[in-house]
């Protein structure tokens, strides 16, 4: 290449540069200037220990706090969800002064367990208020034949007569007795004061809806 050629390209650089810094704004003016002494910067390989740091995931960081930073915002602030315990299924209101009823729970290992109560709790509630072992598996309902218990003939004929639904899953119960009820349908009052029933050794799970007729497909 000859000298003149090589000098006209350096003059057209130099006046290119001269009629950006006449024209341009001052900020413009001072990147120009600038141009010139920049040094390109190599960039970082997919293998450089720079890029693999900078893509290194929230769960290879040293510590919580580090990996936290690292998330987006709109995952840090995702709402956390909780779960709270559940509730026992019977909960009794203390009786009044002077208006406490007794009942007494035998259990399948024949201990006794007596228990001043108020009027309107069933038999179900109270046991499980009380940690004795009363399935209830319907919930109280009148659907199923686990809380099934064997009641003391001083007291069973002073019971109202058990409805058809009551009956009907007391035929479903383990080791029926000319006594047996169904311990949701009991509830305390003044004339079972005293009351005691006997938890029978086994019970059986069976429910109401096991014996619903299927539709035909």
């Amino acid at each position: 290449m000859s000298v003149h050629c090589v000098s006209s390209r350096i003059s057209a650089s130099a006046a290119f540069r001269l009629h950006l810094s006449r024209n341009a704004s001052p900020t413009c003016q001072h990147r120009v200037r600038n141009l010139s002494n920049c040094t390109p910067t190599p960039l970082a390989s997919a293998t450089s220990p720079a890029w693999k740091s900078h893509r290194t995931s929230p769960f290879q960081h040293s510590t919580l706090s580090s990996a936290s930073a690292w998330l987006p915002t709109f995952a840090r602030s995702r709402r956390r969800f909780s779960t709270s315990p559940i509730s026992q299924h019977g909960h009794l209101d203390a009786p009044k002064p002077g208006e406490e009823r007794k009942v007494t729970f035998i259990d399948k290992e024949g201990d006794s367990h007596t228990f001043e109560v108020a009027d309107g709790g069933n038999l179900l509630d109270i046991a499980q208020d009380n940690d004795l072992e009363m399935e209830g598996a319907c919930g109280g309902s009148c659907a199923c034949s686990t809380c099934h218990v064997i009641v003391d003939s001083d007291h069973f004929d002073a019971m109202e007569e058990p409805e058809d639904d009551e009956n009907d899953m007391l035929d479903l119960a383990f080791g029926l007795t000319e006594t047996s009820r169904l311990g949701c349908q009991i509830k305390m009052s003044k004339e079972l004061d005293g009351l005691v029933v006997r938890l029978p050794k086994m019970t059986r799970n069976l429910q109401a809806s096991d014996f619903e007729s299927k539709k035909p497909e």
